[in-house]
């Protein structure tokens, strides 16, 4: 199996002094900070936001060297692009443990087609689709469908490769830019066309240890990046969890019909799957039904899932990269928001190089963290600790409150405290939640999900 790790007692209990992340984003500063409880922390390529000393006295440091160079006791890869590159499976042939799946498994985000393909396979619900190369045979697909149709690119788009729309002309016109190598170069030459779906979405991060699955709290993120979910698609302009309306025995539910069935049909085709698959889902009138899975911790979602985690993260990933996770993820009573700081014209065309005002005010509002996304140093004259917008999501700003309610405020005074030329965030990021009950998820709503045996899931109901 590629990407392959036999199990044994030895990586298991192998102590992690030293974690290696890969990766540059908020998902990553995130993980950064939240293994710096129990390890030292390196991240490659890192931004300049991350780095320091943790309260429990580890270091987390950021350093423009390759991981394959870097001693850790694990390593832990977070975008997908390194993924489906086979990063994973190089560092594990050099003996290396790795959190993260071999490029076999990757495939399911590398290739959307691929990834309905599986689902299809497995018989996970999802929306209608088809895949086309060729612009009029997609075209007349799409009038078979009733709207609202969805338009995704086959390759990765860094979350930007998906149209959801209500006409036809506009769908017309993307089909033809993707297809045409336009809008995303050689990834958009295929595309999967859907039919649209209605309902409230889930996010729900899944670990699995090639037989063994674990739920992590769920959360509900906003692609769209103006109010009101209007605009274009993003990556994700801010997040929350956990989510009221998901409670214990949903997550279940869903690991059940949407993750184990997938995972074992990964299984029977001997890719030996290590790392977290991110379920997108959207829960219909008519059941649960998948999105999308990406190889990879959402993000925002990590932003808002990884900080309410209890316990130790560092040997909770070693479990799943070794194949015996055991330990089940607990979390705390405590909500999350984040809310998402974008530049200036994104997605299309983002603004760059503003300097960035307020971070230190930012931090000092209770219960808020900032993890940096998109940034870079200032010039050196701009004094010390001077960053400038380089990307166009640039910031996430996390809160943890005793309710959505509370987390969200305290989200917002964060975003307040910061400024640049051309800032843009959503100001109705969890309003909907933190308006329910106070914003208070039910008892059952914390996401303490304990593992489960894939290969009696894969033909029995999974074990509670």
């Amino acid at each position: 199996m590629s990407g392959s790790v036999p199990p044994g007692p030895a990586a298991a209990t192998r102590p992690v002094r030293t974690v290696c992340v890969v990766g540059s984003g908020g998902r990553e500063h995130a993980l950064a900070v939240v293994l710096g409880r129990t390890a030292d922390v390196i991240v490659t390529p890192g931004n300049p936001g991350i780095g320091g000393v943790t309260a429990e006295g580890h270091t987390i440091t950021s350093v423009a060297t390759p991981a394959e160079d870097i001693e850790a006791d694990l390593y832990v890869i977070g975008p997908e692009a390194p993924l489906v590159d086979g990063l994973a499976d190089r560092l594990r042939a050099a003996g290396r443990l790795v959190f993260g799946p071999g490029a076999d498994g990757a495939r399911l985000e590398g290739s959307k087609a691929f990834m309905k393909e599986m689902l299809a396979e497995a018989g996970v619900p999802t929306a209608r689709f088809d895949v086309f190369t060729d612009p009029a045979a997609a075209k007349a697909h799409l009038r078979s469908l009733p709207g609202p149709w969805v338009i995704k690119t086959d390759g990765l788009a860094a979350g930007k490769g998906v149209l959801v729309t209500s006409s036809l002309a506009e769908a017309d016109a993307d089909i033809d830019a993707k297809l045409s190598g336009d809008a995303f170069g050689d990834a958009g030459r295929r595309v999967v066309v859907e039919e649209g779906l209605v309902g409230p979405e889930c996010s729900l991060l899944v670990l699995c240890d090639g037989h063994r699955l674990a739920a992590l709290a769920p959360a509900q993120d906003f692609k769209r990046r103006d109010d009101l979910d209007g605009g274009p698609n993003t990556g994700g302009m801010g997040a929350y969890s956990p989510v009221p309306m998901v409670d214990d025995g949903l997550v279940e539910r869903l690991v059940e019909e949407a993750v184990a069935p997938l995972v074992a049909a990964l299984v029977a085709r001997g890719i030996d799957y290590r790392g977290v698959l991110y379920a997108g889902l959207m829960l219909t009138p008519d059941g649960p039904r998948v999105l999308e899975f990406n190889v990879r911790f959402g993000d925002p979602e990590t932003q808002v899932v990884l900080p309410r985690l209890e316990g130790d993260l560092a040997a909770l990933l070693a479990e799943v990269a070794s194949g015996s996770l055991s330990t089940r993820p607990r979390f705390t009573d405590t909500a999350a928001v984040c809310v998402v700081m974008a530049s200036e014209g994104y997605p299309e065309s983002p603004r760059t190089g503003d300097a960035i005002a307020g971070l230190d005010a930012a931090a000092r509002v209770e219960g808020v963290t900032v993890f940096h996304a998109g940034t870079a140093p200032a010039v050196p004259d701009a004094g010390e600790g001077a960053v400038v917008t380089a990307g166009g999501r640039v910031l996430g700003v996390t809160a943890l409150g005793p309710t959505i309610a509370e987390a969200r405020t305290r989200a917002y005074r964060g975003v307040g405290a910061i400024s640049w030329p051309g800032a843009h965030a959503r100001t109705d990021i969890a309003q909907v939640a933190a308006s329910s009950d106070a914003g208070r998820a039910p008892p059952s709503a914390t996401g303490r999900t304990a593992a489960v045996d894939l290969v009696a899931a894969a033909t029995e109901p999974v074990s509670r």
